[in-house]
Order: structure tokens, then sequence, then C-alpha cells
């Protein structure tokens, strides 16, 4: 039955391949982007009769079914001067049915795409006065069936006055604000985001070399462009230690789009050929700001080898309305995750010191997480398109998307199994070069399966990896984190009496407080609880999520009363508190004298190779 459904849909493609024989237009007017509101107008070459327009659902990189259809207004199409009736599908609510009358040879879409003022679920704030983050995909519909490598694409781009812009997109002519690009696939086009603004520089971070990467930033102020020469210095070498590293590269040119802002969200998107990383106005010249998103670039780069070029079976999907299978997602992000933080070192965007806190921060979160009783790191690869959405209360007994930081942990056991076993001679960097690295060459992907992972790393290294693995994905019955790496690296988990620098940043750029490993909650500024930890002292009293501490052994409560109080519980003081539940008030007494705990990582008796992992490859 399935083989020959497949048949029936060939033919119909088949049928009309004339249709498409012209690429789509495209045209894209930005000019009220610091409203929130982009004016699109689109033509489609169709065939008269049934025809099926589909919006993006599944987006590369989000890993879900994230396409932002709710924004799309103003629908309205036309055919040979004639205003069509469309109609959504009843099932899958993406799909737009029309009729094409005859004669016609083409449609007209126009549509407005309203992007969302405030972040909330599968969307997130991409423009303010001054900046915008084109992303294509909510600016699309093309027609259902045909995959999206095979339709081809010219879109025209309409900026604010005095807007300058950063693209992968390969660009036709300028005019004023007006940009055409090149005619391209889908694909390409739905790969390659254009950031724009008033206040834009561009930074060669490989001058005089082959292929050019270019740091393209646009931020909210003048002043946040003023990235210090050495910062620029650090992201030059970044780019230097990663072709080291992977020893070939799979684009034409790189660009790093970095918008900065305090009034968008913060996070970053992979793309083949660039990246959309999105961070604080203060990013670049704060050092603070900048250690606590040291990571970001460094992730997203990688992507560009991992995730894009070679990219897991079920992620290499056809179009925008194939399902994803995030079963490998433990390679893609967390591979990218134990790789980014690897070359952020290896760069010296970060110090091995401040990377080893940070990684005692991850580790102690994993170490502490009641859900992994239940549910193994598997479930979580496969459960991403809902985790990624999940509440933060009562995350360490639902488990969130753990596969990045434990993904991380796994891949530094793999990385210290290979040093040891080979007394040094080899490592991953040698897996690295193996799967991602030569030929260099334009942007393609190369699908693959868990099979050549394993293949890949027993040409390293023969070794039962099937085992290595599928054993630390599929673990439960245990809160406890795969620290053998960690400690096979030559250093263990500890807790100390005071917050590393690492979480002190942390808590200075992200407002909230963390006393997680001594009574067991994580609060937000104000004393709401973000989160309660099962088996520690909070828990134990009665204390959950959504209260909010209103004092502390009767002082009004603040983050420095409370570690206080925390920290007297060592030499016997009392820890009472005043929680507002909703309308009631109850006072908790904790049964907890062990003063504060934080974590850090410690020397044990093993051989730093962690240490030797974060060295750099250039000299």
């Amino acid at each position: 039955m399935l083989k020959r459904l497949a048949g029936v849909v060939a033919v119909l493609i088949s049928a009309v391949p004339s249709a498409f024989a012209l690429p789509m237009t495209l045209r894209v007017d930005a000019t009220e982007a610091p409203r929130k509101i982009y004016h699109v107008e689109l033509n489609i070459p169709a065939a008269p009769g049934p025809v099926t327009l589909f919006y993006p659902k599944w987006i590369p990189g989000d890993h879900a079914p994230s396409g932002p259809v709710n924004d799309l207004a103003g629908l309205s199409i036309s055919a040979a001067g004639r205003s069509l009736i469309w109609k959504r599908d009843s099932v899958e609510l993406f799909a737009f049915h029309i009729d094409v009358p005859q004669g016609a040879s083409s449609v007209d879409v126009k549509l407005d795409f309203l992007s969302p003022a405030e972040n909330g679920a599968n969307s997130s704030v991409s423009a303010t006065s001054e900046l915008a983050i084109v992303t294509w995909n909510p600016l699309i519909l093309y027609p259902r069936g045909l995959a999206s490598d095979d339709l081809e694409i010219t879109a025209q781009l309409r900026l604010p006055e005095d807007w300058k812009f950063g693209t992968a997109l390969p660009v036709a002519k300028t005019n004023g604000g007006s940009v055409e690009f090149k005619t391209v696939s889908l694909t390409t086009l739905i790969d390659s985001p254009v950031l724009a603004g008033l206040h834009f520089r561009r930074i060669d971070l490989s001058p005089g070399a082959m292929p050019a990467h270019y740091l393209d930033i646009a931020a909210d102020t003048e002043d946040a462009l003023n990235a210090p020469a050495e910062l620029i210095g650090k992201y030059r070498k970044l780019v230097r230690e990663a072709r080291e590293l992977f020893g070939a590269t799979h684009y034409g040119e790189y660009h790093f789009l970095l918008a900065l802002s305090d009034q968008i969200a913060h996070f970053g998107v992979e793309h083949h050929a660039s990246s959309d990383d999105r961070s604080r106005e203060n990013f670049l010249t704060d050092p603070i700001s900048h250690l606590v998103g040291a990571t970001l670039i460094p992730h997203e780069f990688v992507h560009s080898w991992n995730g894009k070029y070679r990219r897991p079976e079920g992620l290499a999907t056809r179009d925008y309305e194939e399902p994803m299978k995030g079963d490998l997602l433990w390679i893609y992000e967390g591979f990218t995750e134990y790789l980014g933080w690897v070359l952020a070192a290896r760069s010296g965007l970060i110090s091995p010191e401040s990377n080893r806190q940070f990684l005692a921060l991850t580790t102690a979160n994993l170490d502490n997480r009641a859900g992994r009783e239940w549910r193994s790191l598997a479930d979580t690869a496969i459960a991403a398109q809902l985790l990624y959405d999940a509440r933060n209360d009562w995350e360490s007994r639902r488990r969130g998307v753990d596969f990045y930081d434990e993904g991380l942990l796994i891949w530094l056991e793999a990385d210290v199994t290979i040093r040891k076993q080979t007394q040094g001679r080899k490592s991953l960097d040698d897996f690295c070069r193996v799967f991602y690295g030569p030929p260099s060459g334009p942007p393609q992907v190369k699908p693959y399966a868990f099979e050549s992972i394993v293949e890949a790393l027993n040409s390293v290294l023969p070794y039962d990896w099937k085992g290595f693995f599928e054993t630390r994905l599929n673990r439960t019955g245990t809160d406890r984190a795969p620290l053998g790496g960690l400690e096979a690296a030559g250093y263990r988990l500890a807790y100390v009496e005071e917050p590393s620098e690492a979480q002190r940043a942390t808590e200075q750029i992200r407002p909230g407080l963390s006393v997680a490993y001594s009574i067991g909650l994580r609060l937000n500024h104000d004393g709401s609880i973000i989160d309660v930890l099962p088996e520690f002292a909070a828990a134990r009293a009665g204390i959950g999520p959504g209260m909010k501490l209103l004092s502390v052994n009767e002082n009004r409560y603040s983050a420095d009363a409370l570690r206080e109080a925390i920290r007297n519980t060592r030499t016997g003081g009392p820890l009472e508190f005043r929680v507002a539940n909703g309308r009631s008030f109850v006072t908790f007494k904790l049964d907890y004298h062990d003063g504060e705990k934080y974590p850090v990582l410690r020397r044990n008796a093993q051989p730093p190779l962690l240490d030797d992992i974060l060295k750099p490859l250039i000299r």
C-alpha cells in the first residue's frame, strides 16, 4: 500500500513539471519591521487545477513543528487577475487549498507576517526600532509535495532607510534600501537569514584567507558595536581553530550574524554558511556579559559541520512538512555542545578555569535529576519537540533537553577513552577530521545513521562504541549523571561554601538565585520559586514550585538574607521561611544543617586530560 501510494504521488508531481520550470519570486517589504510587521508578495508558478500551498512547519534547527502560522495575516491569493478562494486543510493546518483557473500559469500571493512583540512558545522577538533578523520561513508559501531542493526562488528585500545588512545569501544587486538576491533553491533561501540594522558593523575574521569569514553585527546602539581588538582577535582564532579541528570547510564564505539588543530573545540558530546569534546589547563590550555567553558563537559555528553538512537521517527531511525525528540529537546537539565548549577555550574566548567552572554548574545540575529515575537520555532526544517548550517548574522530575549538556559529558568520556586507549596518540579531533573533514566544498548535506558514527569512531579506535553509547543513552533508575569521563580526565565534582565566579556572573546577567545543592531551591530574583529538587530539605518540608518566599527567619526575603541564613545553619542557625502559596501564607521550618553548597571541579589522582583537551591546536 505504501509503495503504491508513493507511485501515485510521483505521477502527480511529474505530470506538471513545466509549471515549476520558472522560479518563484518573493518580495518582502521590511520597512515596517520596527512596528513588527512584514508585507509579502509571492508569485508561484502553477498549472490550472487543484493546488495546495504549504506554510513551512518543521523548521531546521528548531527540531520541531514551530512554523509561526498563527502570525500569518492578510492572506489573499489571485491568478490571471481573479481573486481565488482559499481553504485551510481541516487536518493539516499549515496547508491551504486553491483552484487555479484555466489560462493561468501562476498564482499571486499577498500576506503579512506579524513579527512577535513578546516572547512566547514558538515565537521570539526578532525586531526592534534599530534592527531586525529576517528569517525567510515565516514569509513563504510553497507548492506542497515538492522537495525544497527542487524549488527555485528569487527574493527581493526592502529595508528601512539607512539600514545596512549582512547575510550568506548571494546578492545580485542593491539599490538604496532594496536588495535583490540571486536565484537559489528554497532550501538555501530558508537556510540564509538576513541581519539588518541602523547600527551595523562588519569585521573580517579571516583577512587574506579563503574562504572568507565575517562577523556582521547589528545593535540597538552604536556603542555596542565597539568590540575590543583583543576580543576580535579571539574570534579570528576561533575560525582558525575550527579549520584545524575539522580539516575542511563546507561553505563558500561564512557570516556570523550577531544581533545585540536587550529587547530581543537571546539564543542561536545554526545555518550552513551563517549563524543567527542573538545576545545582550553589551555582549561585546562588557566582560561579564561575554563570559556568560562565550560558547554561543562557537556552538553555532560547529553546526556548520555537525548538523548542516553531516546530518542525522531523521533530520534530513525533503521539505518543511515531513516530520523530523530527533533520535540522534545527542550527536547533533550534544556533540556540538562539547566541541563548542572546547573551541571556546582553545580560541581564548573563555579561560580554561572559567570553562571548568561552567562545566561544574552543568554537571551538578545533571547530577541531581530525579527524572533520570524513569526517563532515559534517549527519550529526551526523541521528545525534543515537546521538551523545548516545557515549563521550568518540576524540570528535575520531568527532565529537559538534557541531550545538550549530558551529551557533552558523554562525548567528553568518549574523547578521554580514545586518549587513554591510544596513550595520547589519537582523540576525538581525529574523528572530526574523518567524519566532517576533506574535501572542502560548497554547502551540501551528507545524512548519516548511528551506525555511521560507530564505524567512523572504530576507524580511530576499535572499541565497543555501540555498547558505550547505548548504555549511557538508555540508562534509568539513577539520578546520577555519567561522570566517568570527567573523573577519568582528572577532575571530580565537589561542593564548596562560596559560589564560583561563573555562578556569580550568571546570576548577575540572568537574574535569579540557585541554592539547589544545599536546600534544593531555584528562585527568581523576587523570591518566586522556579523549581524544587526532590529529596532536598525544601521538598521534604513541603515547598513547591510557584510559591513565593517572603521572609527568611523573620527577615524580608533577599538573596543575601537567604544565603546568610543557609550559611548559619552550619553553626546551628535556624531556617524558617514564610511563603505565599496562592491566597495562603504558610511557615516552613527546614531541617537542614550543612551550610552553603556550590559546585566546583577539583583535581583527583588521574592525569589532567581535561586540561590537554582544552589546549589550542594552533600555537
